[in-house]
């Protein structure tokens, strides 16, 4: 029997509005690396939702290449990157922040968030350390939203992160890889206009949300920042898509009539009810999560029996005798998949 998987929110290929959409412009000749209709129309569409039409926005393949070319971007030679331990650059991207030559100054987190009292903390205490320019700068501050713990943030958490990085003149950098789920979230208070009147430069997940693949890069106040030569750092990072209408067309179906949102919000869907299907079982969360990553604790018993039938990642031992797992869901997961997952649970 094969087994059903709950590992990641990328099993799967691409919506087939998607899919239709490559095949029906298949034929047509445009220029290449991002130059085209499709490209440029896709992030009008993305520029209207944010209200923000003097923005630029950058088109790459994956979410590690993002992190690691717009980190290599806004940060000088001697300064690093403020994140939380748990942060996906610090403990899911192989050193690929620390090969461009920048180091991550890392700071506790809060199932898998940053507080603004702690970040004000280390800056503080940075700075009054008399042999602070020895050392390296910090030069910006890294979050993800959702976090790799399904957690998210509220609009006043993130205006609190943003003052502080105002006081010592740092760039806030959210990381958007799941930025879907975390807006539709039930518990969510803020829109994608919202990310982009916070943040200085965040991106959105295509990859996780029904893309093949595809992360569009977005600086919502351009003028900040001098961005003649940023195609030229993407291309250097390997980035520059000869054929980058792909992208573009891509995000072209996912924003021209609210698919981006449908995909994330039938995920969290389906990820409540499997929330809901372990909480009347008592089974108890290493982590409040209202997005499409749960985090269960099970017993080794438990967890032998609905690895039999289910594929999902092993996340981490608690004690001696339980661990947790995470179960993911997509844009694609089925109802069938998920009743036969909850039935599981209820026989566990």
């Amino acid at each position: 029997m094969t087994k059903i998987k709950f590992e990641t929110d990328y099993q799967e290929g691409a919506h087939p509005k998607i899919l239709e959409r490559l095949i029906q412009t298949n034929l047509e000749q445009t220029s290449g690396y991002g130059i085209d209709y499709h490209c440029e129309k896709s992030k009008k569409l993305m520029q209207n939702l944010m209200a923000k039409p003097n923005s630029k926005i950058f088109y790459m393949i994956g979410g590690t290449q993002v992190n690691s070319t717009v980190i290599k971007f806004l940060l000088r030679p001697y300064e690093g990157v403020v994140a939380i331990k748990s942060g996906h650059i610090n403990t899911h991207e192989s050193g690929a922040i620390e090969a461009t030559g920048h180091k991550i100054l890392t700071i506790e987190g809060h199932n898998g968030l940053m507080k603004a009292d702690d970040l004000r903390k280390y800056l503080e205490d940075f700075y009054a350390d008399s042999a602070y320019e020895h050392m390296v700068q910090p030069g910006m501050v890294y979050i993800s939203h959702s976090s790799e713990y399904g957690t998210i943030y509220t609009k006043q958490n993130l205006c609190d992160i943003k003052s502080v990085c105002k006081d010592y003149n740092l760039k806030l950098f959210i990381d958007g890889a799941r930025l879907g789920t975390a807006l539709t979230s039930e518990k969510s208070d803020m829109t994608l206009k919202d990310i982009a009147d916070i943040a200085d430069v965040f991106y959105i997940g295509g990859t996780k949300n029904g893309a093949l693949y595809g992360e569009a890069i977005v600086f919502p106040d351009a003028e900040k920042f001098d961005l003649k030569s940023f195609r030229t750092l993407i291309k250097q990072k390997g980035g520059l898509l000869a054929k980058g209408r792909i992208v573009g067309i891509q995000f072209e179906v996912l924003f021209e009539d609210g698919l981006y949102f449908e995909n994330a919000k039938h995920a969290d869907i389906q990820a409540m009810k499997i929330k809901k299907a372990f909480e009347d079982s008592k089974i108890p969360f290493l982590f409040e999560s209202f997005t499409n990553q749960q985090f269960p604790i099970l017993t080794l018993e438990q967890h032998k029996k609905l690895s039999e039938n289910f594929d999902y990642e092993v996340w981490e031992p608690v004690g001696e005798d339980k661990i947790c797992v995470r179960f993911c869901t997509s844009w694609a997961t089925t109802d069938e998949n998920v009743n036969k997952l909850i039935n599981a649970i209820k026989n566990l």
